[in-house]
């Protein structure tokens, strides 16, 4: 970042979490607590933001920190976007573009009015001295924010995602340490981050690490066999329960009775007339717009000569 538009944040071990004297009062209460306070909702589209910012990196960068993006209730936080952050570290001082964050957020803001700063991540498995500073940063941007890391590096074999809130602790008039509470993540998704999920999971089972787009038909096709394979399982699992091979759970009977009432009541000639309609409707679409993108070529071509 350039000096003009950054930010250098000296290292205060008054404010460092391993500095503290209740370091081990700490970490013993991050082992024992419980999680509490509101839920993390994650969408995919920020995770795949977040690792290639880390591909990205500037050369020797051993990490990338940046803005979350998203909505907040009395219940839960919802990520639904964010941004990296130019920054670099030493071992006495920190230095964040705040100028760039700024413009970055008011661009989205143009895009996205109703995403709010909600507060940062990082890549890694720790919570560092620095990352205290810079959350004191987002602390002015936003009320009680959230910090988030991702483990792009794989150290247990698999990306873990942590969330936490800090509050401040220690004694009145001495050294103040900050905790980190761990909070609860819940990943969701909207339906057309599905499809890129879907896709990504696929790939997974082939040798070259890539797969191409199906057609829309082999996609409806997908779900209709996904679906009723479903439906075989849970009718599986009632047989099983009526004739007292499995144990009833409450909260399965719960589920299905919800799926049951969502089922429009309606006779299956009626069905096929309402579903053969439609498919009407769509061929006759279909059918017009092949024949509106024949007369547009067919008049491109009269032009030419």
């Amino acid at each position: 970042p350039s000096s003009g538009a950054t930010a250098r944040i000296p290292w205060r071990p008054a404010l460092s979490f391993s500095s503290s004297p209740f370091v081990t009062i700490l970490h013993f209460l991050y082992k024992i607590m419980a999680v509490h306070g509101p839920f993390v909702k994650i969408h995919p589209v920020v995770l795949a933001s977040i690792v290639d910012s880390y591909e990205r990196r500037n050369e020797g960068a051993s990490r990338v920190i940046g803005t979350l993006l998203g909505t907040a209730d009395k219940h839960s936080v919802e990520v639904t976007n964010c941004f990296s952050v130019p920054h670099n570290e030493s071992e006495d001082e920190v230095a964040v573009d705040m100028e760039f964050a700024k413009n970055m957020y008011e661009l989205h803001k143009k895009v996205s009015p109703s995403e709010v700063i909600i507060g940062w991540y990082a890549t890694g498995y720790d919570i560092t001295e620095h990352s205290v500073l810079i959350h004191e940063y987002y602390s002015r941007e936003a009320p009680n924010p959230i910090h988030m890391t991702v483990d792009t590096a794989l150290q247990s074999n698999k990306m873990n995602i942590r969330a936490y809130v800090s509050s401040q602790m220690g004694v009145p008039g001495k050294t103040v340490g900050v905790m980190f509470t761990p909070l609860t993540i819940k990943y969701i998704y909207y339906d057309t981050e599905r499809i890129g999920v879907d896709l990504l999971q696929r790939t997974r089972a082939s040798p070259s690490r890539t797969n191409g787009l199906t057609t829309d038909l082999a996609q409806v096709a997908s779900a209709a066999g996904h679906v009723q394979e479903m439906l075989s399982t849970m009718l599986s699992y009632i047989e099983d329960v009526l004739s007292g091979k499995v144990m009833a759970d409450n909260s399965v009977g719960r589920y299905l009775m919800d799926l049951v009432n969502k089922v429009p009541k309606i006779t299956a000639e009626d069905f096929e007339s309402m579903l053969n309609s439609n498919i009407n409707d769509l061929l006759m679409v279909t059918y017009l717009a092949n024949l509106t993108q024949a007369q547009i070529a067919l008049n491109e071509k009269l032009v030419v000569l």
